[in-house]
């Protein structure tokens, strides 16, 4: 890759098109009261009636999440969401998320519907990572075994030999390690150094990086520790090596939750979306929850540790999807059947990994 990169590591080609993608996020008004019961009313009518399920991500709005737990679906992590409607019976899967999760519902599950709230709410990884052009920067190193981030599209995943989550990135990285394989990873270059740094493995790193994780700064936190002496720090492995140096937990967002209800601190500063504060509070609700600062505040940020494209799943827009089937993602059968290539891959190596933890191989 041959662009010089600006001043927030980002290739400044990358961060050209992530602005333009903010510049259309459009948000609702806030609803009342009244107009969130009745939204919620017809939403549980419409699923019931449509033999649908609702799975949405630890960092959409509380509305959402709390709604998908009240009507027998989930709230977890992108892989969880897409295996969890995998095994549904349901026949129609509501993806409350960005647009790579529902692809990867629809990758996994390929005779059921997958509609979303909206198809506008895609994420800065995927958006940094074009199909074409990391075809051909792997083209440029055949020697080389492709590992992705979930975070990207289904064209990036097929044009790769696994497919990973944050959870077991590591784990993956380290087995082809010890193979001798020389790996190629894309999209989050916090994330790849991460795990470059843990293994020890010979990577090449894509130079995309998540507009959330990227404002967290180790100036703001050390200086929020000394406010909080006693608080644990736990940070999710796409955010910058200074931020991960002086954290407490590097995990993702299923293992920062679970950190906070097993660690005996009473103090949590969180480096992650804050959309997660609605599970981190409903497991640990005797605990104080804190978000680590950003470079900015409010229209000073790109972000102010929320996702702008996760903000736009909305009740509305989530009713509007079920009342007229709109939104609804597709993945082509030869497309997805190559994305399932590595994303099994994955799959298989988890169900092995934890028969191996559980002392069963």
């Amino acid at each position: 890759m041959t662009a010089m990169t600006d001043t927030s590591g980002m290739l400044a080609s990358d961060t050209d098109i992530v602005r333009a993608h903010l510049a259309r996020v459009t948000l609702s008004a806030p609803l009342s009261d009244l107009e969130i019961a009745e939204c919620k009313a017809r939403i549980k009518t419409l699923l019931r009636e449509r033999n649908a399920i609702l799975v949405a991500h630890y960092y959409t709005d509380a509305l959402l999440q709390s709604l998908a737990a009240e009507t027998g679906g989930l709230v977890s992590d992108s892989l969880e969401m897409a295996r969890f409607g995998r095994d549904s019976s349901a026949s129609t899967l509501v993806v409350a998320g960005v647009r790579f999760m529902g692809e990867t519902a629809c990758i996994l599950s390929p005779d059921k519907t997958v509609l979303m709230p909206t198809l506008e709410a895609t994420c800065s990884l995927d958006v940094a990572c074009p199909a074409d052009r990391f075809a051909e920067f792997c083209d440029a190193h055949p020697d080389h075994t492709v590992v992705v981030y979930a975070n990207t599209s289904a064209a990036v995943k097929a044009r790769a030999d696994w497919v990973v989550t944050s959870s077991i990135a590591v784990d993956v990285v380290e087995h082809l390690a010890a193979q001798g394989k020389k790996i190629i990873w894309a999209p989050d270059r916090h994330l790849g150094a991460y795990i470059k740094g843990r293994t020890g493995a010979d990577m090449l790193l894509w130079e995309g990086a998540c507009i959330v994780h990227e404002e967290f700064k180790a100036k703001g936190l050390i200086d929020m520790r000394a406010l909080y002496p006693h608080a644990a720090i736990l940070a999710h492995p796409e955010s910058p090596a200074s931020v991960l140096e002086i954290a407490d937990v590097i995990g993702s967002t299923t293992q920062i939750i679970k950190a906070a209800m097993q660690m005996p601190n009473s103090h949590f500063i969180v480096a992650t979306d804050k959309g997660i504060f609605y599970k981190l509070q409903q497991m640990a609700p005797q605990k104080t929850f804190l978000i680590a600062p950003t470079a900015g505040h409010d229209a000073t940020c790109r972000s102010c540790a929320h996702c702008p494209w996760m903000a736009m799943n909305s009740l509305e827009r989530l009713l509007h999807s079920l009342e007229t089937g709109s939104n609804r993602v597709s993945v082509s059968s030869e497309l997805a059947s190559r994305a399932m290539a590595p994303l099994q891959r994955m799959l298989d190596f988890s169900a092995a990994l934890k028969l191996k933890v559980n002392g069963k191989a």
